[in-house]
Formats: C-alpha cells, sequence, structure tokens
C-alpha cells in the first residue's frame, strides 16, 4: 500500500480530469483544503516526534540534537520555496490561466518530480503518510491535468507527465528503503521533507480561503482534516 496509494491517486485524478472533466473549483479548493489539514496534522502528529526524539537525556546533546533538526526543517522549507519558483506553485494547486503548450514544461517537470519524490522518503518508515500523500495528490492531478488539457498540450505529453509524476512518490519510497547508506540519515532526511510538507500543507490551507476571508465549508473541511488524522 506504501507504493500503490500515491501511485493510485495520481491515476485516478488524471482519469477524473479526462471523463469526468470536473468545472466547479469550489468542491476542487475544499478537497484541497481538507488533504491540506490532514496532511499538516500527519506531519505534526507523527512525522515531528520521531524527529526530535532522542535517547541521550544529557541536556547539552539533546539541544544541539533539537538544533540540527530545526535547520534542516528550515531547509526542506527554503527548498520548497526555491521549487515553486520554477514550478509556480503548482505542488498545491496554484495553476492560473491558460496559456496555449505545445511542449513538455520541463520546469514545471522536474520540480514537481523531486517535490514527490522527497516526499516518498518517510513513507517507508511512516506507512500511514502514504495516506496523506495520497490525498494531497488526487486534488493536485486533477487540477493539472484539466490546466494541460486546457492549455492544449499533446494528450501523450500529459499521459507521460502524469506517469512519471505518479511513479515519484512510490520511487521515493524504494529508493529510501532499499539503499542503505540512507538509512544513517533518515533523521535529516525526514526533517527536510517535514519543512516541505509544512511548505505546502499551511500554503494550501492560506489559499483555499479566497481572500483570507472566514468560510465555514473550508473551515469545516480543514477540521475534518485534522480529526481523521488523529485516527490514522
Amino acid at each position: 500500500m506504501n507504493y500503490l496509494l500515491p501511485l493510485l491517486s495520481v491515476l485516478i485524478g488524471y482519469a477524473i480530469a479526462l471523463l469526468i472533466k470536473p468545472k466547479d473549483k469550489s468542491r476542487l479548493k475544499l478537497l484541497l483544503a481538507f488533504s491540506g489539514a490532514f496532511l499538516l496534522s500527519l506531519t505534526v502528529m507523527h512525522l515531528l516526534p520521531e524527529v526530535y526524539g532522542h535517547s541521550d537525556s544529557h541536556a547539552d546533546n539533546a539541544h544541539g540534537h533539537s538544533h540540527a533538526t530545526g535547520i534542516f526543517i528550515m531547509i526542506g522549507i527554503l527548498f520548497q520555496i526555491i521549487l515553486e519558483f520554477f514550478s509556480k506553485g503548482a505542488e498545491h494547486g496554484h495553476v492560473h490561466g491558460h496559456p496555449q503548450i505545445h511542449r513538455m514544461p520541463w520546469l514545471l517537470f522536474i520540480s514537481l518530480c523531486l517535490h514527490a519524490f522527497l516526499e516518498g522518503f518517510p513513507v517507508s518508515h511512516h506507512h500511514d503518510l502514504a495516506i496523506g500523500i495520497a490525498i494531497h495528490h488526487l486534488p493536485i492531478a486533477i487540477i493539472l491535468t484539466s490546466f494541460f488539457v486546457n492549455a492544449n498540450l499533446d494528450k501523450k505529453i500529459i499521459f507521460i507527465f502524469m506517469v512519471v509524476f505518479a511513479l515519484m512518490t512510490p520511487l521515493g519510497t524504494a529508493v529510501s528503503q532499499f539503499v542503505p547508506t540512507l538509512n544513517q540519515y533518515h533523521k535529516e532526511i525526514t526533517a527536510v521533507v517535514i519543512g516541505i510538507l509544512f511548505h505546502i500543507s499551511s500554503t494550501i490551507i492560506f489559499e483555499t480561503s479566497e481572500g483570507h476571508k472566514f468560510n465555514i465549508a473550508k473551515i469545516s473541511m480543514i477540521i475534518l482534516g485534522i480529526i481523521l488524522a488523529c485516527f490514522v
């Protein structure tokens, strides 16, 4: 399931965009709000305790460990900001307009794939995160596919883009699981991913509120995402 859920979520999103062609953006924003809250809650409840946990009771060592962990989390946040400079925020459904695209958007492709690849690293140790990533990727896949179709990008290119994107998170999970050297840096890599997820999920939650106004439906979806994450 660690490999299957993130893979299927993108492919299902791709199929929904092509076959159902959803027009109601408000429903997608509600799904995004839910996914952002769910992913953020999983990050706080499961990933953070691990990277800040330690077996040494000495205060100096504990402080040094926490300090280093915080630095890696901030590196993750900064790295995601840099990625979004090239992807234009597609990781959280932030695509606007329908410019004509006639070839593979390489910067967007590489940025999204790298983002998805890194997201897969902690999944080998935190199986519940696969659910969060799958829920996160579903609306993103719908939005991206719809955007590419409306931009008249070649259907073969769209298919290749989405299939490779779908494979990236399972690939990241496989690499972290079967490359022993990476296990030595598991906490550091996880801390970087936490920073990435912090930025992505918080941005999703803020961006789904138009003008940052109170919206009972979106607040309800955010609360639902938090509650469900408590039972995972």
